[in-house]
């Protein structure tokens, strides 16, 4: 078994977000094998396989990374959202206080609002629960819709863009850089 948020289980009106299991791989991969997700992330590479995410499984930190499955209570799983000490200079020395957060969602889930009613949830117990009072994110400029998810889930934009590169992409991307306060 992967070393992932400890048995945590959140649950929502529509939602239970839950530590992912070996089992879940093929699913994972099934979904986020999909260039569209993929272009949006820094560390997802396209073509996605299975074993892409057994090791993303395995890698995992258990003192670092705070990962859930999201699944909708009537459709199954549909993505998946973490809290991961991101590798860049910026959050080097933010990491033990402001972890950054992470998510996606598989295309056919778009729109619905249920990336705002994860990503509210997990911030919710990240605060409550795990003592994170700073949690930052970025998102693509190119993808706006993720910037309106982390808006209405209380981020606020701190002015800075970064450049950081996309796996799927293969190229640096403008990135706006968000924070939440709790």
């Amino acid at each position: 078994m992967c070393a992932v948020a400890t048995d945590t289980r959140l649950e929502t009106d529509r939602l239970i977000l839950r530590a992912p299991r070996r089992a879940d791989a093929p699913w994972i991969a099934d979904r986020i094998n999909d260039i569209g997700i993929a272009r949006m992330a820094t560390r997802i590479p396209h073509p996605y396989a299975a074993a892409d995410a057994e090791a993303f499984l395995q890698g995992l930190d258990p003192l670092e990374d705070k990962v859930f499955l999201v699944e909708h209570r009537e459709f199954g799983p549909i993505g998946m959202l973490g809290f991961h000490r991101q590798p860049t200079e910026w959050s080097e020395t933010r990491s033990s206080i402001s972890p950054e957060l992470g998510y996606w969602l598989g295309r056919t889930f778009w729109g619905r609002g249920f990336a705002t009613e994860a990503v509210s949830a997990a911030l919710d117990w990240a605060g409550r629960a795990w003592g994170r009072r700073v949690v930052t994110a970025g998102y693509f400029a190119d993808n706006p819709a993720s910037g309106r998810v982390l808006e209405k889930a209380g981020f606020l934009l701190t002015g800075e863009v970064q450049h950081r590169f996309s796996v799927a992409r293969r190229e640096t991307a403008p990135t706006r850089m968000m924070v939440r306060l709790a």
